[in-house]
């Protein structure tokens, strides 16, 4: 029996769900990275980083590439920093009583 797709698109939003994911995306928009870099620039331990991964890539939004002992991470598809944006653009719309996550907000707008 198929999984409705309001329950396929609920289980996509839990992915998106944790801090550590969501970084994790913000940063593969500039494209490819290797878990190293990746370490560099979140502050968690390699495991978590690598449980955050996993999850990812279980849930098809990003992929893996081996490079002799490293690996590269990178989206899957540009739709996936389309909805990173989509989802800076609700927060603008609705967090005008929230001003100090707003400026924050504006202020980290990437460059595209």
């Amino acid at each position: 029996m198929p999984v409705p797709l309001y329950q396929a698109k609920a289980e996509l939003f839990r992915t998106l769900g944790h801090p550590v994911r969501i970084r994790v995306l913000e940063l593969l928009q500039d494209g490819p990275r290797k878990v190293r870099d990746l370490l560099s620039e979140i502050e968690v331990e390699a495991s978590n980083l690598s449980q955050q991964l996993a999850v990812l890539r279980r849930a098809g939004l990003v992929e893996s590439t081996r490079e002799g002992a490293a690996t590269r991470y990178a989206l899957s598809t540009p739709d996936v920093a389309d909805l990173l944006a989509a989802g800076r653009r609700i927060l603008g719309a609705v967090l005008t009583d929230r001003g100090d996550l707003l400026v924050q907000l504006q202020a980290d707008r990437p460059a595209r």
